[in-house]
């Protein structure tokens, strides 16, 4: 036998010993990392701790945030679209709040039926729901489709009017992701095992939102796929591979497009802008000052925001009528919702459920953090609605639809789904009796 060969099993041993000391670092990141999301504000003494610590606790947070987010979305639809509207819609100021009020009725019931599903049902809904999703993205380039503003991402389908199916896609692309990877939890150190099929469902719909000219949409998708690879605990390398390609395909879309020079120039240089609505955003929060001019108020939604006071501006009508403490409100039902989101992916111990819920909060925090940044002007403007407050049936019952898997990932974490359990088993039957006064 030769020294080569007498040598080879010691280097493979002393490869497949580096591969595992590897795996099992990356293996303690992620539970720490985890573990520390679970216990995040559970510890401690006064009232805070102990309602944190409650088992329903993530339950009860999510359906408050979510609920006074759509409550005020509802409210500022009223308020912002009413001028648009009436120029519009034949002097019907109420035609977009009726609108979204139709889809609230459909998304509130639909919420609650998804938070009512087990997980293996959750397993059936994401391979369904991403094959319906791309069955709509492709009739968006039939005769059903319909531009607007530059794209073709939306669908006429009467009564409902027009809807945004990509808006859809975001939701059935976490929720089938979430079922994929919860499969593969031994190979995710794998980059082959970890991005197929994953990897290919993501490029799917990505391709598709791009040939519609949504570029905003585009980079949320992306943006929520890493999110999604961080949270399983991905290879850096393979993170920092895929975002070095996007960012390459993102510039290459930038300059080849004269529209997205133009707004990636009127960012750098607000002077040369045609559109003043990035600077009429900044003046009507400006005007707001602490507590705004009142609701209904809004001085910019008479044309100075145009089409956009009521769907990617519409943070900045809230800040006018309703001032800095407004905004401020907002921002901090973001925050109790990505809190909560976040600490029911962490004590989730279904994969599924843990990976669903990372998803569906990395998506709403992730468009909430453009559309603000777009609307304060640190980013160039890209289209995206702020989640639950922006005009938008599709948009708003997308959304409802991520807060359906939430409750539900949250009523299935082990405390809650005791208590939820033991509740059930203490009701005691109801029992009538008969008496006889005839005697």
């Amino acid at each position: 036998m030769s020294a080569t060969s007498d040598l080879r099993p010691a280097g493979e041993a002393k490869g497949r010993a580096a591969k595992t000391a590897d795996h099992q670092t990356k293996k303690r990141r992620n539970h720490g990392l985890k573990d520390g999301l679970a216990e995040l504000g559970a510890h401690g003494e006064g009232n805070l701790a102990r309602l944190l610590s409650h088992p329903l606790a993530d339950y009860y947070l999510v359906l408050v945030s979510a609920a006074l987010l759509v409550g005020l979305g509802v409210l500022m639809v009223l308020s912002a679209s009413s001028v648009f509207s009436s120029v519009t819609n034949q002097g019907d100021a109420y035609y977009y709040l009726v609108r979204q009020l139709v889809f609230l009725c459909v998304g509130v019931p639909i919420a609650w039926g998804l938070s009512r599903c087990s997980a293996s049902v959750y397993v059936f809904l994401g391979w369904a729901g991403m094959i319906f999703s791309v069955l709509l993205l492709a009739l968006v380039f039939t005769p059903l489709g319909e531009d607007a503003y530059g794209n073709r991402a939306w669908l006429r389908i009467e009564p409902l009017g027009t809807i945004q199916p990509s808006e859809f896609a975001k939701a059935a692309l976490i929720l089938w992701s979430a079922a994929v990877l919860a499969n593969r939890t031994k190979t995710l150190g794998d980059p082959r095992r970890l991005l197929f099929p994953f990897l290919v469902g993501f490029a799917v719909v990505e391709g598709m939102v791009l040939l519609q000219k949504d570029l905003g949409t585009a980079i949320v998708i992306a943006l929520i796929m890493f999110a999604v690879l961080w949270f399983v605990g991905a290879p850096l390398r393979v993170l920092l591979g895929l975002g070095s390609m996007g960012a390459v395909v993102a510039g290459a879309l930038v300059i080849t497009d004269p529209e997205r020079m133009h707004r990636l120039f009127s960012f750098m240089n607000p002077s040369e802008a045609i559109s003043d609505q990035p600077m009429n955003a900044i003046y009507a929060l400006a005007s707001g000052g602490w507590w705004g001019v009142g609701l209904g108020g809004s001085r910019q939604k008479w044309g100075g925001l145009y089409n956009g006071a009521q769907t990617d501006y519409v943070l900045a009508v809230l800040g006018e009528e309703m001032g800095l403490f407004g905004v401020l409100f907002v921002l901090v039902l973001f925050f109790v919702l990505a809190f909560s989101g976040l600490r029911i992916a962490a004590r989730s111990t279904n994969k599924l459920l843990s990976y669903a819920a990372a998803g569906m909060t990395a998506w709403i925090v992730i468009q909430a953090l453009v559309n603000i940044f777009v609307v304060m002007r640190m980013l160039p403007v890209v289209g995206v609605p702020l989640p639950f407050l922006s005009q938008g049936g599709s948009a708003l019952l997308a959304n409802l639809i991520a807060v359906g898997i939430l409750l539900g990932a949250a009523r299935q974490e082990p405390d809650a789904a005791r208590v939820l359990a033991a509740g059930r088993n203490n009701r005691q039957p109801r029992m009538t009796s008969v008496v006889d006064t005839r005697r």
